[in-house]
């Protein structure tokens, strides 16, 4: 790993954060993409500041990001660097100025994340992770949690953004997994959700129909923490695929069977 990559990406959440709380529940300018998808100006003025020093610095380098409609926001096939940006995790929480948000950037190079930091200015939290070399808050190394048994288990989960079209599953879902663990919380930011994974602060986490800026940086934290993450059939993660499920690695088999169990039960097939 180019030691000015990781600089880099430090730098630009650092700045991030600087920009968020310099307007956080100041008047801040809302617009819908969706009927519940929000987007400030602060998204667009991070994201912009974000593209401007990555070309800066990496001209060659493509970035995907979320907010720009006149950037790429797809991979081209002759990617070889790719970073991987979300201005805002947590804009809705943003906008509504509860202060549950984050930046988070991903470095991947021929494919395969290598480097992830996330940084919530709130708390003052950096977490940082470079494959095979494990996670840091703050500089200090973090491990997932050893809670073995779904019951003694905190989890988090996250709604996608057509959860009207699809509440009787993900409620459905939801319900399954509060009625077998300690606890389910939902914080609205997935890129935290997942480093509190790596953190040990939640065992487990689950959602769909996320975007590669979501979970890039997150689903890094976790496996460099000791942790698994894959999709929902526990098949290979990657974060160009839309849904995710992260834990200690311990509960990773539970969980997925829980996921699996509600899957069969909304089949057509099922005649109980």
């Amino acid at each position: 790993m180019d030691s000015t990559q990781l600089q880099t990406a430090i730098e630009i959440v650092i700045r991030a954060g600087e920009i968020q709380m310099s307007r956080f529940r100041h008047d801040v300018q809302i617009s819908k993409k969706g009927a519940i998808d929000l987007v400030t100006q602060v998204d667009i003025e991070v994201e912009t500041m974000c593209r401007a020093l990555i070309s800066e610095r990496f001209p060659r380098h493509q970035v995907i990001a979320e907010e720009l409609p006149n950037q790429k926001r797809t991979l081209t096939s002759d990617s070889e660097y790719v970073w991987i940006f979300d201005p805002i995790d947590g804009t809705v929480n943003f906008a509504h100025g509860l202060p549950i948000f984050c930046s988070s950037l991903a470095l991947e190079i021929n494919g395969r994340v290598e480097l992830g930091v996330v940084f919530d200015p709130n708390l003052e939290e950096l977490f940082v992770a470079e494959k095979n070399c494990g996670v840091r808050l703050n500089g200090k190394p973090l491990s997932v949690s050893s809670t073995p048994v779904l019951i003694d288990a905190m989890l988090c989960t996250g709604f996608p953004y057509d959860v009207h079209d699809k509440a009787d599953e993900l409620i459905g879902l939801f319900g399954a997994f509060v009625s077998r663990a300690r606890a389910v919380r939902r914080l609205g930011s997935a890129a935290l959700d997942l480093c509190y994974v790596a953190a040990g602060r939640f065992d487990g986490f689950w959602e769909r129909s996320l975007k590669p800026w979501d979970t890039a940086a997150g689903t890094l934290m976790v496996e460099e923490a000791g942790g698994r993450a894959t999709d929902m059939s526990e098949r290979p993660f990657t974060c160009h695929e839309g849904d995710v499920l992260a834990s200690n690695g311990s509960l990773h088999g539970e969980m997925a069977n829980v996921i699996q169990g509600c899957a069969v039960n909304r089949s057509p097939n099922n005649k109980d």
